[in-house]
């Protein structure tokens, strides 16, 4: 990790079957709405931030307001807020984008205003790593060695209220990956903001939390601060999980529910995976929220006392494949298409981010 191009020097490159040039994101008028923090998100009252971005993974919100957005096959992070052009603000050096490796998930530093660090999950040549950078600095690979395949990448980073780094590490391609308690592969994983093994693990000097995982991609603490969790099935559930430390979730020797008589631990929520392919999720007041790619959907799950309810689907077939969901600092619900992706069917002014004001 030698290079990072300037800001001013991005260019454009290959976007992964894209039809919009990359460089192309444009604000949409309509997308200020105010929001209410202690109000819930509207569904009915979606607006456009920007459209034309080149595959949204990756959203994190800095401590202004404004969001970064990774761009998977690019490598790019744009600054976008709404009502502005969409800024490139940084390109990570050594992306390899195939598949569904690329630039992932991004995450701000709960001490941002003394560190301005940003942190980012992407795959690289041999591996997949997370760096952490300053924008218009080097980036420092904090935590790197993951398996990488075309598949199962995993991707999501996100800061716990503990102050530690949860990762969500897909399995590769090789299930028994998830089984071995020495393979960072197939689990979530927590570290210290510097990339060790957090004090307090299940195992001491090890990074794992949690075992037994296919392909997380979804992240979320309740108000309580339990840890919730959205994982791709393969031919017959999705699952979310409540993630507890040591716990193992199954993978490969189940999928779905039936695994607690073997010692393994039940989902909470599951779907056909026609209905869902969860990535990413959200949690704002006492909903879940998760963006469904095969399933084109928004699921809202209700949340009482540390358990879920019954899934209710929104917003049906409107955008295409969702890839991200997050809450705003104002309380307001973003929400990323991902049909640039490869996979998906390319609207017009794909990909987007729509934003849901609270009320």
């Amino acid at each position: 990790m030698t290079m990072l191009l300037a800001v001013g020097a991005l260019t454009a490159c290959d976007s992964g079957g894209s039809e919009h040039p990359p460089g192309s994101a444009t604000p949409v008028a309509g997308s200020t709405a105010p929001s209410d923090p202690s109000g819930r998100p509207d569904l009915s009252a979606g607006a456009e931030v920007v459209r034309g971005i080149d595959v949204p993974w990756g959203l994190a919100f800095l401590p202004g307001g404004d969001a970064v957005v990774a761009e998977r096959d690019s490598g790019r992070i744009l600054r976008i807020s709404p009502g502005r052009s969409a800024e490139p603000v940084y390109r990570v050096p050594g992306v390899v984008a195939r598949g569904e490796g690329g630039l992932l998930g991004l995450a701000i530093s709960p001490a941002y205003a003394e560190t301005r660090y940003i942190y980012a999950y992407f795959t690289a040549e041999t591996d997949n790593r997370i760096v952490r950078f300053t924008l218009g600095g080097q980036p420092e690979v904090i935590f790197e060695g993951l398996a990488k395949a075309g598949i199962h990448n995993g991707g999501r980073i996100a800061f716990g209220p503990d102050g530690m780094l949860y990762v969500g590490t897909g399995d590769a391609g090789q299930g028994a990956r998830s089984q071995d308690p020495a393979s960072p592969n197939g689990k979530i994983l927590r570290l210290t903001p510097e990339g060790h093994a957090a004090p307090g693990n299940p195992t001491p000097g090890s990074p794992v939390y949690s075992l037994g995982h296919r392909n997380v991609q979804g992240l979320a603490w309740d108000r309580q601060g339990r840890l919730f969790a959205g994982e791709f099935g393969q031919n017959t559930f999705d699952e979310v999980n409540l993630i507890e430390p040591g716990k193992n979730y199954g993978w490969p020797t189940v999928e779905g529910t039936g695994g607690a008589d073997r010692g393994f631990t039940d989902p909470q929520v599951t779907w056909a995976t026609s209905a869902a392919s969860p990535s990413g999720i959200a949690i704002a007041g006492d909903t879940l929220y998760v963006a469904a790619l095969r399933g084109q959907r928004l699921w809202t799950v209700p949340l009482r006392d540390g358990r879920l309810g019954d899934p209710k689907e929104q917003l049906r077939g409107r955008y295409g494949r969702l890839r991200t969901v997050a809450v705003a600092p104002d309380g307001a619900l973003w929400l990323t298409t991902s049909n640039t992706d490869g996979r998906g069917e390319v609207r017009n002014g794909d990909d987007r981010i729509i934003r849901f004001p609270a009320r």
